[in-house]
């Protein structure tokens, strides 16, 4: 069947010599892979190799046969041209972690209209706002709530936060815990909008354990979630 959809790319593999295998989220059928065959030894098709950078916004017309095997692209064009997230290091830097972050956090082969449009609206303020040290972690909270595990906020006045659980309690338990300063720092991040972020003040040592917190809490709650590889590199880029 062919379609023509919105897609989010997530990442993209190179393939003998000359293709690629293209990950997506789109708009019409949620997650699918493609393979372009022969895009990187062509200089006047319709599909170019640019259009395939980690997050880039396309419309793409594809043909789509839902067997579980590699779909084809005919056609692809950009819809939201960045100005800023794959030139800046810093959101390149960004860019490349939460592609990796949502390839490993989003399975679903459904459409989920909300879901897209999140993912939509999120790259375009990042392109259009100032980078900052802490829109990884909005975003990737925010992220839970599509996925299914935002945390109960409840009773947001307790002392400790349950990863496991995904709540609040008044004493602690054996599961993973967030206690303490990262917990004050933790709570700043909840119930907030991307245009609240440059009052949130989160110092280095905080932003670093809240990274890996969050990405523990992925872990907790998505069957066979990887770590991402490139933690490192943002980590060091917000040295």
């Amino acid at each position: 069947m062919q379609v023509t959809t919105k897609a989010i790319v997530f990442s993209s593999l190179k393939y003998g010599d000359t293709s690629l295998i293209v990950k997506a989220y789109t708009e019409s059928d949620g997650l699918k892979s493609y393979l372009l065959k022969g895009v990187l030894a062509s200089k006047k098709g319709k599909l170019k190799a640019a259009y395939f950078l980690p997050l880039m916004q396309l419309e793409i017309v594809a043909n789509h046969k839902n067997k579980g095997t590699l779909e084809s692209i005919r056609e692809a064009k950009v819809t939201n041209p960045y100005t800023s997230l794959h030139t800046d290091i810093v959101k390149n830097s960004l860019v490349l972690f939460l592609a990796e972050m949502l390839g490993n956090s989003i399975q679903e082969h459904e459409q989920d209209l909300a879901l897209y449009n999140y993912l939509e609206y999120s790259l375009l303020w990042l392109d259009e706002h100032p980078a900052n040290a802490n829109f990884h972690l909005l975003f990737l909270l925010n992220l839970t709530k599509y996925l299914g595990f935002y945390p109960d906020t409840s009773f947001a006045q307790s002392p400790y936060f349950d990863l496991q659980e995904g709540n609040y309690d008044t004493v602690p338990s054996l599961n993973p815990m967030i206690q303490g300063k990262n917990l004050v720092e933790f709570n700043k991040l909840l119930g907030i909008n991307f245009d609240a972020l440059p009052t949130i003040k989160i110092g280095k040592p905080q932003r670093y354990e809240l990274v890996k917190i969050v990405i523990l809490y992925f872990q907790l709650h998505l069957h066979g979630f990887r770590k991402p590889k490139s933690l490192e590199v943002l980590n060091a880029v917000f040295e």
